[in-house]
């Protein structure tokens, strides 16, 4: 009998029990947490409508406490990304409006890879080695792959917005990728994505104040062009460049 099959065999007894329990606890928190903010309808306070509607007291709480608003902005961010709410993209709009490009997105790329380290730590005490244990063939050649250039490959991911942040964030706890290598590679990765949209959100007010005298709403979608996007991605092309280097050598 294989050592799988005797697991799966023995019975599960307290002390099993409560190991699971303490492997699955922060995921489940994670699930639970997001279901509240739905069911509180937080999403609602997390639109360029509700920004365009509040703009002046936010504004004005900015100004009148400072510190408070930058400590408190990081928490909710982090928060927000942790608990893989959709909003990164908008919060940090929100964060240039509020505090200008350089310090708002300097605060959005220490938020966002502490939010997604917690993330990426709950996920890997979760399913753990998961992926190299149950799956072979080309899956994982692809895991052993990814393993070894961790921190290219990570970057290449958060440089180019191909997938949404929260599956880049949860991904490498499938595959051994190691926490230093996590946290340099998404710091750095997101930083051009994330000083772009805080430039955007600086030059926000002027459209804001034209949406709501002309009477029409704000998408996010109207403030990236085609030549950010353009950008992203040929950021992305150079980033990778290194890595199938190294990979045509190895293969010569």
């Amino acid at each position: 009998m294989t050592d799988e099959a005797m697991d799966m065999a023995e019975p599960r007894t307290p002390a099993r029990r409560a190991g699971a329990w303490k492997r699955y606890a922060p995921l489940a928190v994670i699930a639970l947490g997001l279901a509240f903010a739905y069911a509180m309808g937080w999403q609602r306070y997390l639109s360029l409508d509700f920004l365009a509607e509040s703009r002046e007291s936010l504004l004005g709480f900015v100004d009148a406490n400072y510190a408070l608003a930058l400590a408190g902005f990081t928490a909710i961010y982090a928060l927000a990304v942790a608990f893989s709410f959709p909003a990164a993209s908008v919060l940090t709009v929100f964060s240039g409006f509020l505090f200008g490009w350089f310090v708002g997105g300097v605060l959005v790329a220490f938020a966002a890879t502490t939010g997604a380290t917690a993330l990426f730590l709950a996920a890997r005490s979760a399913f753990g080695d998961f992926l190299r244990d149950r799956v072979g063939g080309r899956v994982k050649r692809l895991a052993d792959g990814f393993e070894k250039d961790a921190f290219s490959y990570l970057l290449v991911l958060r440089l180019a917005p191909i997938f949404p942040f929260f599956v880049i964030n949860i991904a490498p706890a499938f595959f051994n990728v190691s926490l230093r290598a996590y946290v340099a590679a998404t710091f750095l990765g997101i930083m051009p994505g994330t000083f772009a949209y805080t430039y955007l959100g600086q030059g926000l007010d002027s459209v804001l104040v034209s949406a709501r005298e002309a009477g029409t709403q704000v998408a996010l979608s109207d403030l990236v062009t085609p030549q950010i996007t353009i950008a992203f991605l040929a950021l992305a092309v150079i980033a990778a460049v290194p890595t199938v280097i190294r990979r045509l050598r190895a293969g010569r």
